[in-house]
């Protein structure tokens, strides 16, 4: 069962590092606005998200895409933006 969607992500953008990994990012994006802020966090991390859903903060999850490569997927506080890019993009 899919976890229903928690936020709306606003317009969302790819860095050119994110874009240019090749692959969907469709599913990390999906799994972000349901909550699922990834197998990269740590607790610290996972509690400041779930704390920004009922505060209006910044979300951030992180995915691994392939082995040894990761994106982050950062919504700003006001839920009018999210970018998926590369950890050295940040």
């Amino acid at each position: 069962m899919t976890s229903p969607v928690k936020f709306h992500p606003g317009q969302v953008f790819a860095t050119p590092g994110a874009i240019a990994l090749g692959v969907d990012l469709t599913p990390y994006l999906d799994r972000h606005v349901r909550g699922d802020w990834g197998e990269m966090l740590g607790f610290e991390d996972i509690l400041a998200n779930e704390n920004a859903l009922a505060n209006g903060e910044r979300l951030l999850s992180k995915y691994e895409v392939r082995p040894g490569v990761a994106i982050y997927v950062i919504t700003e506080w006001n839920r009018q933006v999210t970018t998926v890019l590369l950890p050295e993009e940040y």
